[in-house]
């Protein structure tokens, strides 16, 4: 397409040829006039070589800006004739692309857990589905895919995601269309050709602060498009072929064929490349996909050169994981400090608190190589062998009141100095209510709901139920083969923290070189907007929002809790929390905490080892083997009866 620098350019390698082809008779001039001639004739040259290149490289950032534009803008509206706009045809061929890894969190409570199952109808949607459509959507990536796979054709702009009542209409009643009523949505999420790859795999509801991908998409990088052969000379001065190579989407330069016989090897061919950071020129990844995608998934940074091997998955050397729970774990019951346990022995802790140091005591016995088959929930389909995995480290810490690193940036505070503010936060949040604490496991790798099976038998042993031995009786695989049927923790408080990617197994620091949004290097001169960290539509504006929207929350239902404790006569608390008085013996059903926001009530407490036994490994394998060859033999047979009757 023309453009008006592309029309000044033209003009300007026009005049140029006609300054140096003027209709003159250069036979009665002396050399030193030739000399003086040729000398401005080729200076003339360089600066028309030079403002053209610049031109070229203009017109292409502007091509790409539009382009950019165009991707993160809002999805278009319809006319005033009602009908409705369609997204210009995007061709990425035109586009070079470059493999990155991108590092995000999500809180996932509304999630269906990270992985999208293909082919299979999910009530929430999926992380992994989030971010393939945003990824779409900003034209970062460009799969095959059926038209209208997600019920929306792709020439037009679709919801990122589906609503409860939309996800159960389109994957229940089909599409809206009238040629297409009736045909079920089945949305698959294809990475093909995009060199994915996936660190880890959350479960429904856990959360992830540190999730890393990697992922080939769209770069902002000039393709090299046309060479063009420029014959200079006729031997007159030197004359030679010149290759020169131009940049950019669409670059074409037509020059004249009347070129002078002068020597151009002084020439700087570089000034047809333009130029190219591989960070600040770069396309804005993280703005453009918080841009699109949902409040609660952002992405944090971006690393723009991973080895060449590279492998979100089979490259990361350690995965951390933090259970979140407060001590008390849930509303203690007034009465005797200690309730009798299930052997009629009185705790030595008040029903609803933790003994931290018995937890922390379990928790140092996970640590090393071990066979975690009775703390995971075994899956056959894998026909694994063994469940050996090494823990690096484990312990239950303390955790600091979130929100307090906000406080103490002096650039956001009203003095800019952080000590008013940090002893106003401690007088109000330092001592008072529950502690919040964390179970931090770390491991080059997790099975199947391994870490919230740890965190139960943890919440058992603060609780006085079971002692700290009972880890030894379940690593213990030749004393305890069948995993005892206990329920795992709740999935909300667990949150995939950190994934780390080192450049050795004696050092597990993480290696890749993450640009975090707002980094200096990752401003471009093109976007005056803000940074991406503050200010609109910024990552830490946006997690304000969401922070102080829960902060309220807190406030209001804690000041509500204090005042319905604080009324009254006082007697409930004498009772026992009975409406009566507490029978002999002490005698109450066992609540079990599981991390949830409240305790089960379990009537007597069942100790673990006392519990109906699953299968053992080996067992569960035999038999998913078997029933899947049985199935296979049985279709196979059918088959073959087909064919004779045929």
């Amino acid at each position: 397409m023309s453009t008006p620098d592309g029309h000044r350019a033209q003009r300007n390698t026009n005049s140029m040829s006609q300054e140096i082809n003027p209709r003159s008779d250069y036979a009665t001039s002396s050399h030193e006039d030739l000399i003086s001639r040729i000398t401005a004739l080729e200076r003339q040259l360089q600066d028309s070589t030079k403002r053209l290149s610049e031109l070229t490289a203009q017109n292409a950032r502007g091509r790409t800006t539009t382009t950019q534009t165009r991707s993160t803008s809002k999805p278009p509206s319809r006319s005033r004739s009602s009908s409705q706009r369609r997204l210009k045809a995007f061709d990425p061929s035109l586009y070079s692309t470059r493999h990155i890894a991108l590092k995000f969190a999500y809180l996932g409570q509304r999630y269906n857990g990270f992985e999208h199952p293909n082919g299979n109808v999910i009530p929430q949607p999926s992380i992994e589905e989030a971010l393939w459509k945003a990824l779409r959507k900003t034209r970062l990536i460009s799969p095959p895919s059926e038209p209208g796979a997600d019920g929306v054709p792709l020439d037009q702009s679709y919801e990122l995601l589906w609503g409860p009542e939309k996800r159960l209409k389109a994957y229940t009643e089909g599409r809206d269309t009238a040629e297409q009523r009736g045909q079920k949505v089945k949305l698959e999420v294809n990475w093909e050709g995009c060199q994915y790859s996936k660190c880890g795999r959350t479960d429904r509801g856990v959360s992830a602060f540190g999730q890393v991908i990697g992922i080939r998409v769209r770069s902002n990088r000039p393709v090299e498009k046309t060479v063009i052969e420029n014959t200079i000379g006729n031997g007159e001065v030197g004359g030679r072929s010149q290759a020169q190579t131009i940049q950019g989407e669409n670059s074409s330069l037509l020059l004249e064929d009347e070129m002078p016989s002068i020597d151009t090897g002084d020439l700087d061919i570089d000034t047809y490349t333009q130029p190219f950071d591989p960070i600040a020129d770069e396309l804005s990844y993280v703005t453009m996909l918080n841009s699109v995608l949902p409040p609660d998934i952002r992405i944090l940074a971006w690393c723009p050169a991973p080895p060449p091997t590279f492998d979100a998955r089979f490259s990361c050397r350690e995965r951390r994981y933090k259970y979140f729970f407060t001590n008390p774990a849930f509303c203690p019951t007034p009465g005797p400090p200690g309730l009798s346990m299930y052997n009629g022995k009185p705790a030595n802790v008040r029903e609803g608190w933790l003994n931290i140091d018995k937890m922390k005591e379990a928790a140092k016995k996970l640590e090393g190589l071990h066979d975690f088959r009775n703390l995971c929930k075994i899956d056959p389909t894998k026909q694994m062998p063994n469940c050996q995995r090494r823990v690096t480290f484990a312990d239950v810490v303390e955790f600091d009141s979130p929100g307090k690193d906000f406080s103490k940036i002096p650039d956001l505070n009203q003095t800019g100095s952080n000590a008013l503010l940090s002893s106003m936060l401690e007088g109000v949040t330092g001592e008072t209510g529950p502690k919040v604490y964390t179970f931090c496991v770390h491991g080059s790798a997790f099975l199947w709901h391994q870490v919230r099976c740890m965190a139960a038998i943890m919440f058992l042993v603060g609780q006085g139920l079971e002692e700290p031995s009972i880890v030894d009786e379940l690593l213990d695989i030749e004393k305890t083969p069948r995993r005892p049927l206990y329920e795992m923790a709740d999935d909300a408080p667990l949150v995939l923290w950190d994934c780390i990617f080192p450049e050795s197994d004696e050092d597990m620091c993480d290696s890749l070189d993450w640009v975090y949004t707002g980094d200096a290097r990752s401003l471009s001169a093109l976007n005056t907007k803000g940074d991406g960290r503050f200010g609109s539509a910024g990552l830490v504006d946006e997690l304000w929002r969401q922070w102080r929207q829960a902060k309220m929350n807190e406030v209001l239902v804690g000041s509500l809790l204090d005042l319905a404790m604080g009324q009254g006569d006082g007697s409930s608390f004498a009772r026992g929390g009975q409406r009566g008085s507490l029978p002999s013996g002490n005698a109450r059903s066992a609540k079990v905490f599981d991390g949830g926001d409240n305790a089960r009530t379990v009537g007597k407490y069942i100790p673990v080892m006392r519990k109906p036994k699953l299968d053992s490994l080996e067992e569960q394998n035999e038999k998913w083997a078997r029933t899947r060859g049985w199935k296979r033999e049985l279709k196979k047979g059918a088959v073959e009866e087909k064919a004779d009757e045929d």
